[in-house]
């Protein structure tokens, strides 16, 4: 039986999940990134985007964080716009690894190659993909403004955190070597790598993230600025790769109890899709063992509980 629900039940919920969960504890900020390790832990917000444009937001929607890996969505969206999305799928893959974000023995359960575009590697790799090719300005160009058009307002890069991050990324180094080694970098190694290292230092806010996931829940098509950012068939390849690995190896439990498409990132950032519903981002810094914030995925989960919007659901809903 088809269900109705109202934008005024939606923006309820929105807010319910975030009365319930803002008292929640437990997690800790990602201590091996200095600035992160910095960051206020109290900070939480959760914004709601529909694809006809509204929007819902409680907490610290305003707050620029590190994107971190939540900016491997929008990059491996840029490789396939560039070059399609079976290149993607040669040159990088789409299978999960079942391993922390950053494993290197990954790379090579998986036959010396990056396995998807949203862990460490592969996502070195989809920057070593991005045209034009030994043009790292030019790259960084067209990595920032894919992302302006996602969210239809553009990030910030936090020099804090780049530096931060550039001081420290000795394990990153060593995939992307290992990657050359297996002629999996398409572009100078070095340049690459600091174009990822780059783009995880993008200051953001929830408000932009749940922008950027709805542009991918409606097809491609920006609701706030009405643009057409990419070709709908795009969105079923990157829904389904969040779907398989946006939790890492937490991936199946997440998904298995929340029903939605989510990326995380160690900044504190949770970006869910409901294809043809809705786009929401959370963020509060403190991290689960696996590197995901635990409030942020507990109000992710709460708003879709409340909702009965799960992608496995049976019954079809219609938002009115």
């Amino acid at each position: 039986m088809k269900r109705t629900i109202t934008k005024s039940q939606i923006s309820d919920a929105v807010e319910e999940a975030y009365n319930d969960c803002k008292s929640i504890s437990g997690g800790v900020n990602a201590h091996y990134i200095p600035y992160l390790a910095n960051v206020d832990s109290n900070l939480f917000g959760i914004t709601v985007t529909l694809p006809s444009g509204e929007t819902y937001g409680f907490g610290d929607t305003e707050y620029r964080f590190g994107i971190e890996s939540v900016s491997k969505v929008p990059t491996a969206i840029l490789a396939m716009r560039q070059q399609s999305p079976q290149a993607v799928l040669d040159k990088i893959g789409a299978d999960a690894t079942g391993l922390p974000f950053n494993s290197i023995f990954a790379i090579l359960l998986e036959n010396d190659h990056p396995s998807t575009p949203l862990v460490n590697a592969g996502a070195i790799t989809a920057c070593s993909m991005i045209s034009p090719n030994g043009d790292s300005e030019g790259k960084w160009k067209a990595i920032t403004d894919n992302i302006t058009d996602l969210c239809g307002s553009a990030p910030e890069l936090i020099d804090e955190l780049y530096k931060s991050e550039s001081e420290t990324n000795f394990n990153n180094r060593a995939i992307a070597w290992l990657l050359k080694n297996y002629n999996r970098i398409y572009d100078d190694v070095t340049m690459s790598l600091d174009l990822y290292t780059r783009q995880c230092s993008l200051g953001i806010t929830t408000s932009q993230l749940a922008a950027m996931a709805a542009t991918i829940a409606s097809g491609g098509r920006n609701p706030l600025t009405g643009k057409q950012i990419f070709c709908p068939d795009i969105s079923a390849r990157i829904t389904s790769l969040i779907a398989t690995v946006g939790f890492y190896e937490h991936t199946g439990d997440w998904l298995y109890t929340s029903g939605i498409p989510a990326k995380s990132g160690v900044g504190g950032g949770v970006l869910g899709v409901l294809p043809g519903k809705m786009g929401i981002a959370a963020f509060a810094p403190p991290l689960d063992d696996a590197g995901n914030s635990v409030k942020a995925q507990s109000a992710v989960k709460a708003v879709v509980s409340k909702l009965g919007l799960g992608i496995f659901e049976s019954d079809p809903v219609e938002i009115v």
